[in-house]
């Protein structure tokens, strides 16, 4: 009896830790999703991360949406608003038949909750107080009727209420949890957040009362899936092993090596390009040697991005050309004949500077050798293109030097301007996300820029409500960036996600992102 007992127990143990790794049957519509990052923190008011979105896109719902086909703004927990003429005052009329996952009341009282917490700078947020723009206040007018008021126009607004970042939350959830609320997260949407693990995973699960879904998702009501369990998977080259091996169903930004195997076998591309910035080095404008504009114009010269492009991400992401992608609106495409590679116009440029080639190659000046320090994240494939870029940078006589830390350090480094080079990339859907980085006094100003007309332009830009006047003051701003050199963009960022061809209706939002789970079921 022993041995057969012991065989017994051996064999539920291993089916036991099998079903905690595996997704479970296709029948039971539980969906596992790889996350390629885990963010160090997941609060959409408070946090930036375009990893959090992810999940969280389908806890919370937003005033209004946006359609990624058409690009025209849709209503969300809005059924209508209006605009006033002077771009101010924006009303919104809500919906009366939604409630939060905890039960609490939906009404106009919840939004004017959520957007004072989003403006309170006690909440430290790194996005979405930005995204309201210049908020004065919220305004309830009646129990279904909010007033947001602005102290000048700002033509993103729409936009900015589309997205995670401003999802509604419930006011008692907010109250009650306060700095832990990120772990206990409460909205309207499809999915009911169950469970946070940091750096290990994080649960859905279906609101069955979901019936407000935006016109343009197929299915506006319940969810398909039961459950969604998002792991997070942060070694590029465990991606593709975890699809491989069943560990997961959905896996974003699957190395581009690894996709052509897989998309020949039986698991399906979902390629998305993200509008926004593209992966860029911020070049600062007042540390030597950077703070010449020479240099900076050589290390452009010097860059070759479409070997980088083909050596890296196979070709499967555009060249980049200037400070936004060309999936962005208002995106110059005049950029592209700046800055083509030309060592030898690099090298020019760095004789006129003073830089001579020393002994080793590397270029002297006054005794100081040229040296452009950077501090790295590790994903992103970020060092994989900074060592190409050594490589590029020293046949020009440029020493590139190099730190992999952690995220949050490499964002105090940019912040205290402590090194030459700093590459970062938020995604956004509208041209005003330049202003973070290019106006003088901006939050994220990484390559340290103090130009007046510069911020005219951005500062007038972002009040204009005609998309045309808009782009003409985006196209100038472009220019006025790539003129001063101040970032050195690499390739335009396309969001490798793969997926189990039993994965059925998976799409994303306008910001390329954030999937949109609510239409997605699993097929035998």
């Amino acid at each position: 009896m022993r041995p057969i007992l012991h065989t017994t127990v051996c064999a539920l143990l291993l089916a036991v830790s099998l079903v905690g790794c595996a997704p479970r049957p296709a029948t039971l519509q539980r969906l596992v999703y790889g996350l390629t990052l885990a963010p160090t923190g997941i609060d959409p008011h408070v946090n930036a991360s375009s990893e959090l979105g992810i999940p969280l896109t389908s806890v919370y719902d937003t005033l209004v949406y946006q359609d990624p086909t058409t690009g025209q703004f849709a209503p969300g927990l809005a059924e209508s608003w209006k605009i006033s003429d002077d771009g101010k005052t924006y009303t919104f009329t809500l919906r009366r038949d939604v409630k939060f996952h905890d039960g609490t009341p939906f009404n106009a009282s919840a939004i004017k909750a959520n957007l004072d917490r989003i403006s309170n700078p006690a909440t430290l947020s790194q996005k979405a107080v930005f995204m309201l723009g210049p908020f004065d206040r919220a305004q309830v007018a009646d129990e279904w009727t909010i007033v947001v008021h602005l102290k000048q126009p700002f033509a993103p607004l729409l936009d900015s209420l589309s997205q995670v970042y401003l999802g509604i939350a419930s006011p008692a959830a907010l109250d009650k949890w306060g700095k832990d609320y990120q772990l206990h997260q409460v909205g309207t949407g499809p999915f009911i957040f169950k469970e946070y693990a940091p750096k290990d995973h994080l649960t859905l699960v279906r609101n069955p009362d979901y019936r407000w879904g935006p016109s343009f998702w197929e299915n506006r009501g319940p969810a398909y899936l039961e459950e969604i369990t998002f792991r997070f998977y942060e070694d590029p080259a465990t991606r593709a092993l975890a699809l491989e091996s069943g560990q997961a169903h959905v896996m974003g930004e699957v190395p581009p090596q690894d996709v052509d195997r897989l998309t020949a076998g039986q698991f399906t591309l979902h390629a998305v390009t993200i509008p926004g910035q593209p992966l860029q080095l911020f070049l600062n404008t007042r540390r030597p040697p950077t703070d010449d504009l020479r240099v900076r114009q050589a290390l452009l010269y010097a860059t070759d991005r479409a070997s980088i492009a083909k050596t890296i991400f196979r070709d499967k992401s555009p060249i980049a050309f200037g400070p936004l992608t060309a999936a962005t609106v208002g995106c110059d495409p005049s950029l592209k004949s700046l800055y083509p590679f030309d060592p030898d116009k690099a090298r020019q440029l760095l004789d006129d500077a003073g830089w001579r080639v020393g002994p080793d190659g590397i270029r002297q000046k006054d005794g100081q050798r040229l040296k452009v320090d950077a501090v790295l994240m590790s994903f992103g494939f970020v060092p994989e293109t900074a060592q190409l870029l050594q490589a590029q940078w020293a046949q020009v006589g440029v020493e590139f030097k190099t730190q992999l830390v952690p995220y949050g350090t490499l964002l105090q480094a940019g912040h205290d301007g402590a090194v030459n080079a700093i590459p970062f990339l938020l995604s956004g859907s509208d041209p005003d996300l330049l202003r973070q980085f290019f106006r003088s006094e901006a939050s994220f100003n990484f390559a340290r820029v103090s130009d007046a007309e510069l911020d005219a332009v951005l500062d007038k830009a972002v009040t204009l409500a005609n998309p045309n006047d808009r782009a003409s003051l985006y196209a100038d701003a472009q220019r006025r960036i790539m003129a001063q050199a101040l970032i050195v963009p690499i390739r335009d960022y396309a969001n490798l996600n793969v997926a189990a061809k039993s994965v059925a209706g998976l799409r994303y939002d306008a910001r390329g992102w954030f999937p949109l789970l609510s239409n997605v079921k699993l097929t035998p």
